[in-house]
């Protein structure tokens, strides 16, 4: 009895100093590694070497190759493959677009001088790039710029009897400003535009209103908070709605002439 409780301390004995073996070992072990090597194909897209601004025009040096990964390469992307002779062939284009440096080119977001102009190349299809004149204090003190959506004002006298009444009405709402002057971007953090004319992007049929409008009265631009960019421009005055066929103007109480809108 004394004996079978000696040999099984020392097998309990042997075993513990087993597991401590062991344990030392996983921790003190050097963990394998194994390195998987793969292969991802790449190719070479042209890029933007530099910022590029809406209506810049671009030369080679704004271009440049740079590998990419073959999977990330869509439709519309320019290859050295398939044309190494891209740089210069759109050199002297126009962007219709901005790009970042590093941005993939793309030849629809650049047109050349031969297919038309700038202003032509981004207007939406069925919209009309419209100018009215403006002063500093009728273009919310120069702080309207390109992009920004506006109200368009109109500021008459209407003659009531013997007197002239002053008159006001936004003849046009929601609208987005394509240029201001030349100038079709705000560039450089820059926050106030000058110019003495505004471009709008408005409907054919808005367009005469605001041509017919001209004629009338002086144009104010009422400026609208970002939030109001959304949703589309409208017409708000009886010269848009009240109207059609043929109008015939009174300006100051004396019949000048006729215009239609339809």
């Amino acid at each position: 009895m004394r004996r079978a409780r000696v040999i099984v301390l020392a097998l309990a004995t042997v075993a513990a100093l087993g597991a401590a073996l062991i344990a030392r070992a996983i921790v003190s072990g050097t963990p394998q590694i194994q390195r998987v090597e793969t292969t991802v194909g790449a190719t070479d897209v042209l890029v933007a070497a530099t910022n590029i601004n809406l209506g810049d025009s671009v030369r080679s040096s704004d271009f440049k190759w740079q590998e990419w990964p073959v999977e990330g390469v869509t439709p519309g992307l320019i290859t050295k493959e398939s044309q190494a002779d891209a740089p210069a062939k759109l050199s002297g284009a126009v962007a219709r677009a901005s790009f970042i440096v590093g941005e993939p080119i793309k030849e629809q977001k650049l047109i050349k001088i031969s297919e038309g102009g700038v202003m032509a190349a981004i207007l939406p299809a069925g919209m009309r790039a419209i100018s009215t004149p403006i002063r500093e204090e009728t273009a919310a003190g120069g702080f309207i710029l390109p992009n920004d959506r506006v109200d368009v004002i109109l500021s008459y006298k209407m003659r009531v009897g013997r007197k002239e009444k002053p008159v006001s009405e936004a003849v046009l709402r929601n609208v987005r400003v394509l240029a201001i002057g030349q100038a079709l971007e705000n560039k450089d953090g820059e926050k106030v535009a000058t110019g003495k004319t505004a471009t709008l992007e408005l409907t054919p049929r808005q367009t005469e209103v605001l041509a017919l409008a001209q004629s009338i009265g002086e144009i104010s631009l009422s400026l609208r908070s970002l939030a109001d960019r959304r949703g589309q421009s409208e017409l708000t005055t009886k010269l848009g709605e009240a109207y059609s066929g043929s109008v015939k103007i009174l300006k100051y109480g004396v019949s000048s002439r006729t215009l239609g809108i339809n």
